[in-house]
């Protein structure tokens, strides 16, 4: 019997995970291709013949999004898994059609299909939406596992940019392991808060393989999701962040609300800086399509160095990439923070900015006055450091995860905004994870 040709839509993250579960030793299967979006200089690579297994000598190639048509007609195939995440329903809809009409399956895995088993309790924190505050929740989930006295491993959901095969398991312990692992500015911000708070984390390729070298070393997997996604390790304890600030998004993306029905807890972040209307909406929002999630109120207050480099002045903010690009938000932390201490005015970055950041405006029109800390590779780094640079303003205000100081070189007065997890009234995530004690 004939294998059925397979093409497996992705962004170098959930897909290659899908075929490692159910694609990579089924006879059944031929997966002829990936294809790749939303991340840029992703395609054109391959998915590595010593990560795909003795079914694919050769390793598997991987195309650009566009050419999928071209792809479907060329090689025969016969059914198309789509495979990313923070995407409208209907969005995902336009794609199947498109498929369907070329002939091939449109086919959407089940979460629980592609989840691993682990020997020890998993705990993971996801969203409905990519910039919901998933990194703070993660990082008040793991003060309070290790109060109880719990060892904490976290491990990421993939950001493999680089060399795939170097890359099948990451262990990251000191800020050498960033630069040894050559971490683009998306990494560097979902890792580096864990290494501050002496927390162990994995990330990588291989999931299956990673796992089992984390439970080696802890009492508690901690599953820190990325994007909308779902977990990739089934979980004792699955906590999910929905935002106020994009009320009915936690029932219209993909597959975030597949996290929302999932959920055993939902967290309604952002309360103080949310109208009342909308907080009130995502809260019956989550109560009609998940009635049995336990759901925590709570905020994410920022902090400032000094708000004096604020206040009364012309300032250009920084925040975090993936919120605004394909987490569709048109503020972040260092707006809000911007506002809060008196800043009089925010400073459009798009007159200065150069090469591949002007490109992200011009795939993202919809960011406005902000600049996104775009840094998948040096030459993105370097064109964030041009921009801020030229940018006419009395300051820059970094509302991005990690100092955005450590990797460029800016030379104007900066500060940082920070902002952690704080719960509003009764229950807690010290409630909620009483389970584990």
């Amino acid at each position: 019997m004939s294998r059925i040709k397979t093409i497996i839509m992705g962004a170098a993250g959930r897909d290659f995970h899908n075929f490692n579960m159910v694609f990579r030793n089924d006879e059944k299967y031929e997966v002829v291709a990936f294809t790749a979006t939303q991340i840029p200089d992703i395609d054109d690579r391959e998915y590595p013949a010593v990560l795909a297994g003795p079914l694919y000598p050769n390793g598997i190639p991987i195309h650009a999004e566009e050419d999928l048509p071209i792809l479907i007609s060329d090689l025969g195939v016969e059914q198309v898994v789509f495979a990313y995440s923070d995407v409208p329903h209907e969005y995902v809809m336009h794609k199947g059609a498109a498929v369907n009409a070329l002939g091939a399956d449109f086919v959407m895995l089940g979460a629980a299909r592609t989840m691993l088993q682990s020997s020890k309790p998993v705990v993971s924190i996801c969203a409905v939406r990519t910039g919901c505050g998933k990194s703070q929740t993660t990082r008040k989930v793991s003060q309070v596992l290790k109060s109880m006295g719990k060892k904490l491993v976290a491990v990421r959901h993939p950001m493999p940019y680089g060399d795939l095969a170097k890359q099948a398991v990451q262990r990251f312990a000191t800020y050498d392991d960033l630069d040894r692992y050559e971490c683009t500015i998306e990494e560097r911000e979902e890792y580096e808060p864990h290494i501050d708070a002496g927390t162990i984390v994995y990330a990588g390729v291989d999931y299956e393989a990673i796992l089992r070298e984390a439970e080696k070393e802890a009492d508690i997997i901690l599953w820190d999701g990325g994007n909308n996604d779902t977990p990739f390790y089934k979980p004792d304890l699955h906590i999910v962040v929905v935002d106020p600030h994009r009320a009915g998004h936690e029932n219209s993306y993909y597959p975030g609300e597949t996290n929302l029905i999932m959920a055993d807890v939902v967290i309604i972040n952002k309360e103080t800086t949310a109208d009342y209307d909308d907080i009130e909406f995502v809260r019956e929002s989550v109560r009609i399509t998940n009635p049995a999630a336990r759901i925590i109120d709570a905020a994410s207050p920022l902090f400032v160095d000094d708000m004096e480099m604020i206040r009364g002045k012309r300032v250009l903010v920084v925040e975090d990439g993936p919120t605004l690009t394909h987490g569709g938000m048109t503020y972040g932390a260092g707006v809000v923070a911007a506002e809060q201490f008196g800043a009089i005015e925010i400073i459009d970055p798009r007159p200065w900015t150069v090469g591949t950041i002007t490109e992200t405006f011009e795939k993202y029109p919809d960011i406005g006055a902000l600049l996104p800390a775009m840094g998948y590779g040096d030459e993105q780094i370097k064109d964030l450091e041009k921009t801020i640079n030229a940018v006419d303003c009395d300051a820059v205000v970094i509302g991005t995860p990690i100092d955005l100081r450590k990797l460029v070189d800016i030379k104007k007065p900066a500060v940082r905004v920070k902002y952690e997890l704080q719960e509003i009234g009764y229950p807690t995530l010290k409630d909620v994870l009483k389970q584990f004690e």
